[in-house]
């Protein structure tokens, strides 16, 4: 073969390797990119289906918009049968329905006529009402004419079931109570704000708002020409948190018992108000508390006077009377300043630099008594000679100490505190006439939470627990903070506080409060008739209270019991009846056994 052929052959062989290898490196790059193509589209596929799964389940199920706002669901509050631990939901969300009609489906005087059938048989119209619906959805060309606000789901069934024309259907939730007016000043109720938006009032929805309503997400998102969003373009999501839910200390059939027997007792009494409040003096969990007149949540824009959303046990301080001299003589009795049996010669009125002498209620004088006669017989007179044997500044202290000026922090909204700015106006070592009038209650104001709080301290051996009303507070994401008793501090010995309780047992086994007895158990506690305050000074209307624990040898609850303004003279026939009723129930309803 001549070297010319030999060549040429070489070249076309060199030219044939080289097309193979550049096709295999096309293969090869080839595949590279499909390989990467596949690896960015699993990629995103993962983030779209597994990373992003929330954000696009959200945008599917709502509108295709640039910006939604994500609405979380309000918390529920739930009260409890404090034996068993079994709740029952106090406030909840409840879907409704608004009806409207939609004017232009209805195309003969008939299907109007059908609708307002259907309406008038579902809502018991009368014909001026049949006639005014006719009115308005006749003549229109108006696609929502509402004619039915927050329907109940099942009538809106019975309604769809008549196939009518024009008639339309807008599910809607609403803050609902299923207890009506139970616990009403208690829980509050959600209003609006003056955009429209959700807002908790009052008691537990207005204290709790920010938990119970949770916080909102929101879903923002490139929009194309079309009105879809763009995948791969720049987004955010986050997702709504749903309010927490809260349970109460409240005993539902508690409640429910002392609730109702104040509600009779005070129309029997004639009375402007009442309140009513148990808590267990061991712990400071509230069982129980009532504040009359109230109001049903439900339909709060109904009420006759806004006064009602007040929770009188909170809220209203008031001249808390001779139910405040147990006060005072627990701090003579810790500082060894008086015993029992100290004697007391009453005349029947003191000097104790006012403008007048003080006096017993009805100018009564009791001559020889013991600091025990005192409180059996509830003497003014003794009660000032106390807070001079104790002295001022020594008893301002121990008011302090029991916590009255001050607000508890019982985690309601619209708590207020009394006041004891009186003693504070002279600043003078002497007991002046403000510190003797505020010996038996006269001159200072408190809550009736207050007065529970203290003689829940005596009744724990001198040690004050802090009250609360909320158990538990259970976030959405599965956190839950619960309340833990807590010792506030101690005011008085245990040995203080054990001779209180039993001058205390006397007041009722001997004293003016003998209709306060529950038979087979030691029960301590004190009256009060307080005159009201007024412009002119104290005028014929009064206070009338009672506070009492027990058992004494082992105290599960403590009770007030307050009426404002009944018609009757003293409160031995008005809040000890009460007292009595309620305290019987109380004991055979948790089982304590008797002690006596």
């Amino acid at each position: 073969m001549s070297r010319k052929r030999i060549q040429n052959r070489n070249t076309a062989v060199a030219s044939h390797y080289s097309e193979e290898v550049a096709e295999t490196a096309r293969l090869k790059i080839a595949a590279l990119c499909i390989v990467a193509v596949t690896v960015v589209l699993v990629i995103r596929l993962f983030s779209l289906m597994v990373l992003q799964h929330a954000f696009y389940t959200a945008l599917a199920a709502g509108s295709h918009t640039l910006y939604e706002q994500l609405f979380p669901d309000r918390g529920s509050v739930y009260i409890q049968d404090s034996r068993t631990g079994e709740e029952f939901p106090l406030a909840i969300n409840k879907d409704v329905f608004t009806i409207f009609v939609d004017t232009r489906q209805l195309e003969t005087e008939e299907d109007s006529n059908n609708v307002v059938d259907a309406l008038a048989s579902a809502f018991s119209y009368d014909d001026e009402k049949k006639m005014d619906i006719l009115d308005r959805i006749n003549g229109k060309d108006d696609p929502y004419e509402p004619v039915e606000q927050d329907v109940e789901e099942s009538i809106v069934d019975s309604l769809k079931e008549k196939k009518l024309p024009g008639l339309g259907f807008v599910r809607h939730p609403i803050r609902y109570y299923p207890e009506g007016t139970l616990a009403a000043q208690t829980i509050g109720f959600v209003g609006k704000t003056d955009d429209g938006s959700d807002i908790g009032r009052y008691g537990i929805e207005g204290y709790w708002q920010e938990e119970l309503a949770g916080s909102g997400g929101f879903l923002e998102a490139s929009k194309s020409l079309g009105g879809g969003v763009i995948a791969f373009a720049s987004k955010s999501f986050k997702p709504a948190q749903d309010g927490a839910d809260i349970l109460l200390t409240l005993d539902r059939t508690l409640q429910y018992k002392a609730c109702e027997r104040m509600r009779v007792a005070m129309e029997d009494y004639g009375a402007t108000s009442g309140a009513l409040l148990i808590l267990e003096p061991k712990t400071g969990a509230i069982r129980a508390m009532c504040s009359l007149p109230d109001f049903d949540p439900n339909t709060y824009n109904k009420v006759e006077d806004a006064r009602a959303y007040n929770n009188t046990t909170i809220f209203t301080p008031y001249e808390p009377g001779s139910i405040f001299k147990p006060i005072t003589m627990a701090a003579a009795l810790n500082e060894e300043k008086v015993q029992p049996d100290t004697y007391f010669y009453d005349s029947g009125s003191v000097d104790a630099n006012c403008t007048k002498p003080i006096k017993n209620a009805e100018s009564k004088a009791y001559k020889d008594q013991t600091m025990t006669g005192v409180l059996e017989n509830s003497i003014n007179t003794g009660m000032v000679h106390v807070v001079q044997q104790l002295g001022k500044h020594p008893f301002i202290s121990y008011l302090e100490s029991f916590g009255f000026g001050v607000k508890i922090g019982i985690q309601l909204d619209s708590e207020t505190t009394g006041t004891i700015n009186t003693l504070y106006v002279n600043k003078k070592d002497d007991v002046d006439c403000y510190t003797a009038t505020a010996s038996f209650g006269q001159g200072i104001t408190a809550t009736p939470l207050q007065m529970a709080s203290a003689f829940a301290a005596i009744a724990n051996g001198g040690t004050m627990m802090r009250p609360y009303i909320v158990q538990e507070v259970r976030y959405a994401d599965g956190t839950i903070d619960r309340t833990v008793p807590e010792v506030l501090r101690n005011i008085v010995s245990n040995h203080a506080a054990s001779l209180l309780s039993a001058m205390l047992v006397r007041v009722i086994d001997s004293g003016q409060a003998h209709a306060a007895a529950i038979p087979g158990y030691y029960i301590a506690g004190k009256t009060g008739t307080a005159q009201i305050a007024g412009p002119g000074g104290y005028g014929i209307d009064t206070n009338h209270s009672f506070v009492g624990f027990g058992p004494v040898d082992d105290p599960k609850f403590v009770m007030i019991v307050k009426f404002e303004k009944p018609k009757r003279a003293y409160a031995d026939s008005t809040t000890i009846p009460v007292f009595a009723d309620v305290g019987a129930f109380l004991v055979d309803y948790y089982h304590i056994p008797p002690s006596r």
